[in-house]
């Protein structure tokens, strides 16, 4: 029981709070200028539920809630500051130089957390390439700011397995969730700002409360 107790105890100790991971390009470097028009693009999310087996099972519904949610947020967020946002859906642009783009930022950030290449000497130094332009004067934008979430929460079975295996002393995790957001120079393709987010208990993005409290942490620091 004591160990039990402990597994569960350690679980909601990493799990109390969100975290951020903040990443400038260049650090105290001039920030996207007042009236600098930045499109948003719409969050991409995927949720599932992380049975018993260890498998992920897709949840759309999960998913378009997390969608929405994170949308609102952004943009209630973001009206109040002095740059012109507007909002983007990508679904209708996944074919083509756009949609090619699109899939090179997620690639390109999901990569930056692991990421360390010796000759940049720790530096801070990613982009998605000049085919940035494409995308900037497609949306006549200077800017685009890009959010990845992903996420697993627990089904009830895993969570019986999980105070089962505790019994034996090993651990089973009970998911994570977690949003990454970019911002790209559309003129050079250089992604200037990135942070990831990790998801406490608070900050379920199912819920519009939780999302207000990811996109808090998410944007935290942004050059906005």
């Amino acid at each position: 029981m004591k160990r039990v107790l402990a597994a569960m105890a350690a679980c909601l100790l990493l799990a109390a709070c969100t975290t951020t991971s903040t990443q400038l390009a260049v650090k105290g470097g001039p920030k996207p200028a007042a009236g600098a028009r930045i499109i948003l693009i719409q969050p991409d999310v995927h949720l599932a539920v992380l049975t018993a087996s260890g498998l992920q099972d897709p949840r759309a519904d999960w998913s378009q809630q997390g969608k929405d949610n994170l949308s609102s947020e952004m943009s209630s967020s973001l009206t109040a500051r002095a740059h012109q946002f507007r909002m983007v859906n990508p679904e209708g642009a996944m074919e083509g130089r756009t949609g090619q783009l699109l899939r090179l930022n997620e690639a390109v950030t999901k990569s930056i957390p692991y990421g360390f290449i010796p000759t940049k000497k720790g530096a801070f130094d990613w982009t998605i390439g000049d085919g940035a332009q494409a995308l900037g004067a497609a949306y006549d934008a200077d800017y685009a700011l890009f959010v990845t979430a992903r996420g697993t929460y627990a089904s009830g079975g895993r969570v019986v397995a999980m105070i089962g295996f505790a019994a034996l002393g090993v651990s089973v995790p009970l998911g994570n969730q977690y949003a990454m957001a970019s911002l790209v120079d559309l003129k050079t393709g250089k992604i200037v700002w990135y942070n990831t987010a990790l998801a406490g208990p608070n900050a379920d993005m199912r819920q519009p409360a939780g999302a207000k409290v990811l996109v808090t942490a998410m944007l935290k620091d942004a050059p906005l």
